[in-house]
């Protein structure tokens, strides 16, 4: 007796799966070939130019590891890094400025909500460059707007973007600012997930607002906050457009207040010097690497996950 094979019946299925696996082979080299051409090679070449000396024009030669010695053993490295960790740390103050705002925006019954999230989110899409040179007028030390307000209110004034003192932490504050809308969109969403039940059921039991905040809010957004920082370390530890453009190559308070992006960048491109300035890439990509792995070391003792 002959079966006959139906288009829908096991030897039709049986060839579908290395169908599929063509399918999903193909799909997956595209990003997987993005990912080699555009970091992975990249990466490996700028390895190659860290321990190379030469130019441009006559080329690269491996010679060791003078580059890296001469790096790591100067004086600009470690105030650049210095610089560098204490932008990323006052940047992180702007993540429980976002959380307070975030939960206040989520408050019930508040009119124009939508308004005042996209007035937070205006910084983002705004050009960096753009919103530094607006801050370096109201940090202006002449005429400024923040020292005649403070003027007014018969304060002291500085030079704030020209004084080595006060030139790094006034670039935080605009680069606060400027991750406020992001940090806040990914609170809110945060805290949309939170299940109304459990903050009802704590409004039962007499539970206040700050005690809310404290014993479920907190807690369950704490993966929200997690990301937030993990993000805003990251963006701190590559900063380099508001400090190019806030203090200028003139400004005497640069020297102080470089970050260690800076520093490559007047190497590679100032100096054209590009083997110092692959060490000190390399040295960026293996501080985030650092950063970005305690960090999720520690996420362990505070977040928590549902």
């Amino acid at each position: 007796m002959t079966v006959a094979h139906t288009p829908g019946g096991p030897a039709a299925r049986s060839r579908r799966p290395s169908g599929d696996g063509r399918w999903a082979a193909i799909l997956l080299a595209v990003p997987v070939l993005g990912l080699v051409v555009f970091y992975l090679w990249p990466l490996i070449r700028t390895a190659i130019l860290s321990v190379s000396t030469g130019n441009p024009f006559l080329g690269y030669q491996i010679t060791g590891f003078d580059n890296w010695v001469q790096v790591l053993t100067g004086d600009e490295l470690p105030r650049a890094l210095l610089n560098t960790l204490v932008y990323a740390a006052v940047v992180l103050l702007g993540v429980p400025l976002a959380m307070i705002a975030a939960v206040l925006l989520h408050q019930r019954g508040l009119r124009f909500r939508g308004l005042f999230r996209v007035l937070y989110f205006l910084p983002v899409v705004t050009m960096p460059a753009a919103v530094a040179m607006v801050w370096r007028y109201i940090y202006n030390g002449d005429f400024g707007l923040l020292n005649e307000v403070l003027a007014t209110m018969g304060l002291p004034t500085t030079a704030w973007v020209a004084d080595p003192r006060t030139a790094l932490y006034a670039v935080a504050v605009v680069g606060i600012w400027m991750g406020l809308g992001t940090n806040l969109i990914i609170l809110a969403a945060g805290l949309e997930a939170i299940p109304d039940s459990v903050t009802e059921a704590a409004m039962l039991d007499g539970a206040g607002p700050v005690r809310r905040f404290a014993s479920i809010t907190a807690p369950l957004l704490s993966p929200s906050v997690f990301l937030v920082s993990v993000l805003s370390v990251i963006g701190s530890l590559q900063m380099f457009d508001l400090l190019f453009v806030m203090l200028g190559r003139t400004n005497p308070a640069l020297a102080d207040s470089k970050t260690i992006v800076y520093l490559f960048y007047e190497e590679a491109f100032v100096r054209s010097d590009r083997p110092l300035g692959a060490v000190i890439a390399l040295v960026t990509l293996v501080v985030t690497l650092i950063v970005t792995a305690i960090q999720f070391r520690l996420q362990r003792r505070w977040v928590h996950y549902a």
